[in-house]
């Protein structure tokens, strides 16, 4: 090969390297944007007077006196939209029956509408549900509401080549002539003097427990959650997955059984994780019964057995790599071999033990499917430490699947989803970016 065409190739090389690196980035930019964009809309966002009346009710927060007047002013706006109503079921109880069956539905339909919307009329029966108690809280979610008021959805059949298609008719045409005709101009007009819209940074969203299956507050429950199940996890896997892969690399001979046991650790690490959740429930609960039912001790306990693998061969190649001199030396100066592993060869493959710590750590945060069967409910208050022996939690891992999916008002908790997503990503990327940066400090300290 020439001068000039090895040349030629190392520029291909070092192109096509910088493409990647470049495709990479720019794909994780693409797919974390929207994550982190969306993500923090769930602590910055436009909120309504319904939010501070919530803030103020629930937590005590807020300037009593302000609020207060702010919900008066509201409601004054609103005193017309229910005046107009309240004229309107008068006339239409006096009117004929074929005028009532005409705007009856109509009428039930705008009041659900309006609920919806600006929460229950001052006078009525307080409802039991959280959710049906106040209008909407963010101005993003209430503007949805107002053109449900204002508009009505049908589909048009009418094209038998082709499925349904969606069409939004104005309210407006259908109490034409009606005591209710002014009542959809005059909301539209006077939407902000009703909801009072005002720019909030709701930073309690991580420190709140949630109420009304996340309809409102935040996600410090799931946070907590996650904190038990990878600290107790790691608390499991750390030392037993050192030991062994000190065993296997300093005290194990060569043999077909210590090959066996490198064989089963590997293939162990590309078992997919929700067999590990099975196998959790049928060992951990079922079996040995570690808990009457799904607790936080058997979803740690399932955890470490899945990152186990992780832990040892990590633990394992960074032990390799120490220079064998460095032993030899140890032990030509009279040091028996536990004396020499423990001061000289852990501390020189640190590094790497401590890389292989943390990116188990990251994937325990992340992990769903060990947790459904063994750990991880919907809903749930934060629990003491003693309650983890016992209980359940929610995580952020399983919410995210939870909300997006099963959740009954899906489409209404959408930031929370995108805020949990937001909140377990930023974990899991400061877990890597401190095992990078420990693992720099350790190497560094060394060399010196």
């Amino acid at each position: 090969m020439t001068l000039q065409t090895r040349k030629l190739l190392d520029r291909a090389f070092t192109g096509s390297g910088a493409l990647a690196i470049t495709l990479m980035a720019a794909a994780l930019l693409i797919l974390l944007a929207p994550m982190f964009i969306r993500g923090a809309g769930a602590i910055f966002f436009t909120a309504t007077v319904e939010h501070r009346r919530l803030m103020l009710e629930k937590f005590e927060r807020g300037d009593r006196e302000k609020v207060e007047r702010e919900i008066r002013a509201a409601q004054m706006a609103r005193e017309p939209i229910y005046r107009m109503i309240s004229e309107f079921e008068r006339s239409l109880a006096a009117a004929e029956a074929s005028d009532r069956a005409k705007h009856g539905k109509g009428l039930k339909d705008l009041k659900k509408a309006l609920h919806a919307l600006l929460g229950p009329p001052p006078g009525t029966m307080r409802p039991m549900l959280m959710r049906d108690q106040y209008g909407q809280t963010r101005w993003d979610k209430a503007r949805v509401k107002l053109a449900q008021v204002l508009y009505r959805e049908e589909w048009d059949y009418s094209d038998p080549s082709r499925s349904g298609r969606r069409v939004l008719k104005p309210r407006a045409a259908d109490f034409a002539g009606t005591l209710l005709e002014n009542l959809f101009p005059y909301l539209e007009k006077n939407a902000e003097k009703m909801l009072l819209p005002r720019r909030t940074v709701y930073w309690q969203f991580l420190t709140d427990e949630s109420f009304d299956s996340h309809m409102f507050g935040g996600i410090w429950p799931e946070m907590l959650g996650t904190f038990y199940l990878t600290t107790g996890a790691m608390l499991l896997a750390v030392p037993i997955g050192l030991i062994a892969a000190i065993y296997l690399t300093e005290y194990a001979r060569e043999s077909r059984f210590i090959n066996l046991v490198r064989t089963c650790i590997s293939t162990l690490a590309g078992v997919p994780s929700i067999v590990f959740g099975l196998f959790g429930l049928a060992f951990f609960i079922n079996t040995i019964r570690v808990s009457e039912s799904k607790s936080v001790l058997a979803g740690s306990m399932t955890l470490a057995l899945m990152i186990l693998p992780t832990v040892i061969r990590a633990s394992e190649e960074a032990i390799r790599a120490v220079p064998q001199t460095y032993k030899e030396a140890a032990l030509s100066l009279g040091a028996g071999r536990w004396h020499a592993v423990r001061t000289i060869i852990l501390p020189a493959a640190l590094p790497g033990i401590l890389t292989g710590i943390v990116i188990s750590m990251g994937r325990a945060a992340g992990e769903t499917a060990p947790i459904i069967f063994t750990a991880a409910v919907s809903v749930g208050k934060p629990l003491s430490l003693l309650q983890t022996l016992t209980q359940p939690t929610p995580a952020l891992s399983w919410n995210i699947y939870n909300l997006a999916t099963e959740h009954e008002a899906a489409d209404e908790v959408r930031h929370v989803q995108y805020g949990l997503v937001l909140v377990l990503v930023t974990l899991v990327l400061l877990l890597n970016m401190t095992a990078i940066i420990i693992r720099a400090r350790v190497a560094k300290k060394m060399r010196a």
